[in-house]
């Protein structure tokens, strides 16, 4: 005589997710193999993307207010486990690499869009409290985000080949140009600012004029550029290859490959202890990674959602996640 197995829920995978992320449930007897299970995340409904006894892993639905939030089945009653949701602040972006938080913790997110396009906002400002507000309306393209040693907010038009400046009440003004296709934007220990151009180069701005600083294969999307604390500047520059690296190059110029195996690496950013992360997307999946850039091996997957493109640091507190067209908080990592 067969005794039945009660399904019982031990884990979950990632932590962390947004929407359109895929999380999976670790367990005994989640799937006998007749019916795949219902399963809610909050309280919608989730597909589910494949399932085994051992594990059943499911994409995170939109609508979700973010937070704490309970993953159940109607497989095993009386389960429950919980993944952290990204809560939405931020939609109708496009976004082609990091946000940017400047000291009092504000937000500030594009609206890219394409080639000759002109919107109506190419910058907003997203305060504290939640609300948006038009920051930047007459900039074509803005690309990529970093303030500068002056306290101005630089911002990459990656159609034009220039970088501008952005002052305290939206103002620009034009800070070089003739930057190939200028995407990814860094200001390095030098106080100088370091451009990608992603048809594979990386040059560096003193005093309004461009200079190469290192070369760098070409990308079919955006260069990404961050420096850490030890005075390198990485590099990530999504190929049509099956895997990339992110790059590391030395203050004399010197290229080499800091970490292998991701698909698309998009948006970089250190923490203040040092750690990297990495957006990396590929095939409608994308995850965050952490890692310290000298046991990269040892890379530790944070989460997962739909078209992960950057991410920024609140000063405050808290860290902003973007795929192309949403920005998400999480309180913290």
């Amino acid at each position: 005589m067969s005794t039945a197995v009660s399904s019982r829920i031990s884990a979950v995978q990632p932590l962390r997710a947004i929407e359109g992320g895929r999380v999976t449930i670790l367990g005994d007897a989640l799937f006998s193999g007749e019916r795949l299970p219902d399963i809610t995340i909050g309280s919608i409904s989730a597909r589910m993307a494949c399932a085994s006894p051992q594990s059943l892993t499911a994409v995170v639905p939109g609508g979700l207010d973010g937070g704490p939030t309970p993953i159940r089945m109607d497989s095993a009653p009386g389960e429950t486990a919980y993944v952290e949701i990204g809560a939405p602040i931020a939609t109708g972006l496009h976004q082609v690499d990091n946000p940017v938080f400047d000291a009092d913790g504000n937000l500030y997110v594009t609206f890219s869009g394409s080639r000759g396009q002109q919107a109506p906002v190419s910058i907003y400002l997203v305060g504290r409290d939640g609300t948006r507000q038009p920051f930047v309306t007459d900039l074509p393209n803005p690309t990529s985000m970093t303030y500068g040693p002056d306290g101005g907010l630089y911002v990459s038009s990656r159609f034009e080949g220039s970088v501008h400046r952005v002052g305290p009440g939206g103002d620009v003004s034009t800070y070089a140009t003739h930057l190939g296709v200028a995407c990814g934007l860094a200001f390095g220990p030098d106080g100088k600012l370091y451009v990608g151009d992603r048809s594979g180069s990386i040059l560096v701005v003193d005093n309004g004029k461009a200079t190469q600083f290192a070369a760098i294969p070409p990308s079919v999307a955006a260069f990404h550029l961050a420096f850490g604390p030890d005075g390198f500047l990485y590099v990530s520059a999504p190929t049509l290859a099956p895997r990339d690296v992110i790059y590391r190059v030395s203050p004399s110029g010197v290229v080499d490959a800091c970490a292998e195996g991701f698909g698309r690496p998009q948006g970089l950013a250190f923490d203040a202890r040092g750690m990297l992360y990495v957006a990396d997307s590929i095939a409608g999946a994308s995850a965050l990674y952490r890692m310290a850039v000298d046991r990269p091996a040892a890379r530790e997957r944070l989460l997962e959602g739909g078209g992960l493109i950057g991410l920024a640091f609140d000063p405050r507190g808290g860290v902003a996640v973007a795929s192309s067209d949403t920005v998400f908080r999480f309180d913290a990592f």
